[in-house]
């Protein structure tokens, strides 16, 4: 659509064809401001403005009395950044000295006009979307010309703050017991008891989490176990909190009867594409539980929450091995502090623990030259064996094998 003289006014990042404009915290955004002229254009100035911020909003109703009631707002926002830069301004001394009002022409055709700024090195938080708030970013471009409305093109990017997973606490396991009695008038039933353990905490869209758990029904109903991933949005305001819950991913087990009981060995619970969890903002979080329970006809159900993160650095190799290897390599050395004297005593002397008629019986007997041919082809561990318990040469200041040339020369 052409707004006047101006084609069209848009903003581009710079980004991989097809690829979104994804950031985080500390990095560089840039991009380009694309205006097509369709004549000569006169404009004031071409204002960049960048922002990041959460804002809430929700209402409920009130009742002040009989037949009285009023609505009661609740609201608030939250700036994470604010840029502001001045691509084209005018040339406000040559302005004066004419008597004209300060003007840039910009001639006919394609302009572009690069921008760049740095998103800040503190936490921000991830782009969201929820029912009663929302994080949002975005790059705003204003056209100021004379005697005609401000023309404006804006474009959002999306900011994903790392939330790494790779951390002591969430790397632990977490797990837990429940029991439950199941009455009937007068009647009780056994109990229905669930154990259920996961083997860290911290998880990434498009991992599984493994469930180990045991379910043992006692009572006289039929019951059947299941675990669900749900998410968990608060949003605050004025000291106010609206929560918002609602189911992510689940899976059902086998019927248990009664008397009977039921064994998850490592059962997976897929993630799906969701967003991390938002743990730094101080008017949204997003947080996340895994609910494993008992479905008991009739009565309520038996369940077990785990909390879980969300996060966005996958798991490092060896990262849930990260704490034994260390607590390993502690105990080894504290055992070799131990073994090791501070001043180690003088080793004795050869002669007085091997005598010459141990060191005659212990020399291998002597081989004929051709059993040694192509013994570069055997391994070297071949030969460990054969010299390892063999004692040293006996020591001697007169060599006992002289060279020709060392009898000759005489000895002064």
């Amino acid at each position: 659509m052409v707004l006047g003289k101006v084609r069209s006014l848009r903003v581009a990042f710079d980004c991989e064809p097809g690829q979104a404009p994804v950031f985080s915290g500390g990095d560089v955004v840039a991009g380009r401001v694309l205006l097509e002229a369709a004549g000569e254009l006169r404009l004031r100035s071409l204002v960049l403005q960048a922002r990041g911020h959460a804002k809430v909003h929700w209402t409920e109703s009130r009742n002040a009395g009989s037949n009285t009631a009023y609505t009661q707002n609740y609201s608030d926002e939250v700036d994470f950044f604010s840029h502001r830069d001045a691509i084209i301004e005018p040339d406000t001394e040559t302005a004066v000295e004419n008597r004209e009002e300060a003007t840039t022409v910009l001639q006919a055709g394609k302009h572009e006009f690069a921008f760049s700024f740095q998103l800040p090195q503190g936490p921000l938080a991830t782009s969201f979307e929820g029912k009663y708030g929302f994080v949002r970013y975005w790059v705003k471009v204003e056209l100021h010309r004379p005697w005609t409305l401000v023309q404006k093109a804006k474009s959002e990017f999306t900011v994903i703050e790392q939330v790494d997973i790779n951390t002591p606490d969430l790397l632990s396991p977490a797990g837990g017991t429940k029991e439950k009695t199941l009455c009937c008038w007068l009647c009780t039933s056994g109990p229905i008891s669930l154990s259920a353990k996961i083997q860290r905490k911290g998880y990434c869209p498009g991992e599984s989490v493994p469930i180990n758990a045991e379910i043992e029904n006692c009572s006289s109903r039929l019951v059947v176990p299941k675990a669900a991933l749900y998410q968990t949005q608060t949003f605050c305001a004025k000291g106010k909190q609206k929560v918002v819950r609602q189911l992510v991913s689940n899976l059902r087990g086998d019927s248990v009867s009664p008397g009977m009981a039921e064994a998850w060995n490592s059962k997976l619970l897929k993630i799906p594409p969701i967003s991390p969890s938002i743990l730094e903002c101080a008017l949204i979080r997003v947080t996340y539980e895994l609910l494993i329970y008992v479905d008991i006809p009739g009565a309520l159900q038996l369940s077990l929450s785990l909390p879980l993160v969300i996060g966005t650095v996958p798991l490092h190799a060896f990262g849930s091995r990260t704490s034994s290897i260390s607590s390993q390599c502690s105990l080894d050395l504290q055992w070799l502090r131990l073994a090791l004297p501070d001043s180690p005593e003088e080793p004795p002397l050869y002669a007085d623990v091997v005598s010459e008629e141990q060191r005659q019986r212990s020399l291998p007997p002597s081989r004929p030259r051709d059993e040694f041919e192509g013994a570069l082809a055997r391994p070297v561990y071949a030969y460990v064996q054969e010299f390892r318990y063999q004692p040293p040469p006996l020591y001697s200041e007169l060599d006992p094998h002289p060279s020709e040339t060392s009898e000759r020369i005489p000895s002064h």
